[in-house]
């Protein structure tokens, strides 16, 4: 089967890769997914093992869709009735992309009713109760071809469990999942955020340098599918587990907000790496380190009103000139959507790299190493 990971643009390189160390086959990206072939237990593996994918979809068929009509036939050939049960409830969500069919809520609509039609046929029901278990269908429309998916995940892989409450705008798990992964950190150096807000960045490093799985906390939306042996989430996890490394980190966070700091030791006991991580209060423009090497992942404000902005601008100004005293083999990330970072942080970057953090357009910049 034909598995599809959908994720933030400027990431599909480090999900490929992921999908690669997990034994997928057939990996290939494209802007915004990247698709794979597996089997139901692989559904389970990359569920439970993905740091930078947004959720796990199954693809079900694609099809040529320029007419409602046809939208409606292609839906209605499918089988719906293999993996959706006679009470299963079953939403309808998607988008439509330089197409024919461009009226979203219209082809919900179409793809509802074709399915409902299939299934009523299958059960021999007229109506559908809706009261069990939720499988979620998919679809796109892209240049009048649709392709239809079951999402096998439920709420998003960002959401791993640990983060009840946030400090201010969030920074999705999965985006300071790259954004660790991107400055090369594997456990074994230094690894600091002096802007760590509610802890996401080095929490998300802690479980990189434990190479532990960051969904074993949750559930997902297949697990209580019908077709899907429980077992199979069983041995994804036990799979998980056994690659854990256990070691000694040295990971840092600060921020100038006592408030935050205890919220993010906060999270950090709920994802179980509290004894990795060292949580203070701090001001990130007299930040210091001694050591010679060492990664510095961050994502400071970035100031979305007029006054917000100039005091954004202070701030990276001061927090440049503290990282002047850096030792020169330090790998530095900062990630921001201020168009006018570097001119402000003092120096321009070795390399940029647009991201998303949600609908917001940024730019993640690095520095030394």
């Amino acid at each position: 089967m034909t598995l599809t990971v959908p994720c933030l643009l400027g990431l599909e390189s480090l999900v490929a890769e992921e999908m690669r160390r997990l034994g997928l086959g057939g990996v290939r990206a494209e802007n915004g997914a990247v698709h794979c072939t597996g089997t139901l237990g692989d559904i389970a593996r990359l569920n439970i093992g993905l740091r930078c994918g947004a959720r796990v979809l199954l693809e079900l068929g694609s099809f040529p869709a320029p007419t409602f009509d046809a939208l409606f036939e292609g839906t209605a050939a499918l089988p719906w009735e293999d993996y959706i049960p006679r009470d299963g409830e079953f939403p309808v969500k998607g988008y439509c992309l330089n197409s024919t069919l461009h009226s979203v809520p219209a082809c919900q609509a179409i793809v509802k009713k074709a399915a409902a039609r299939r299934l009523g046929r299958a059960y021999g029901l007229e109506t559908l109760p809706e009261t069990a278990d939720r499988y979620r269908i998919q679809f796109s429309v892209v240049k009048d071809t649709a392709t239809l998916y079951l999402d096998t995940s439920g709420e998003g892989l960002y959401k791993r469990g640990y983060r009840a409450k946030n400090m201010g705008a969030p920074l999705r798990e999965t985006l300071a999942a790259a954004l660790v992964l991107l400055s090369r950190y594997r456990g074994k150096d230094p690894f600091c955020d002096p802007f760590c807000g509610s802890g996401t960045i080095p929490i998300e490093a802690a479980l990189i340098a434990k190479n532990r799985a960051p969904g074993l906390e949750r559930r997902f939306a297949a697990q209580r599918w019908k077709n899907m042996d429980g077992r199979l989430w069983m041995d994804a996890a036990e799979e998980a587990m056994d690659k854990e490394f256990h070691g000694t980190y040295d990971i840092w966070g600060g921020d100038i907000d006592p408030a935050a700091v205890e919220l993010a030791k906060h999270n950090a006991a709920l994802a179980g790496v509290e004894d990795c991580i060292r949580f203070e209060v701090a001001d990130a423009a007299a930040f210091r380190r001694e050591s010679e090497y060492g990664q510095l992942v961050t994502n400071p404000p970035y100031g979305e009103r007029l006054l917000e902005k100039k005091e954004a601008e202070a701030l990276y100004r001061r927090f440049g000139q503290a990282l002047e005293d850096l030792p020169p083999k330090w790998r530095v990330v900062v990630l921001s959507s201020h168009t006018e970072f570097e001119r402000c942080f003092g120096r321009p970057a070795r390399k940029k790299r647009k991201l998303y953090n949600g609908m917001l357009k940024c730019d993640a910049f690095f520095y030394g190493g």
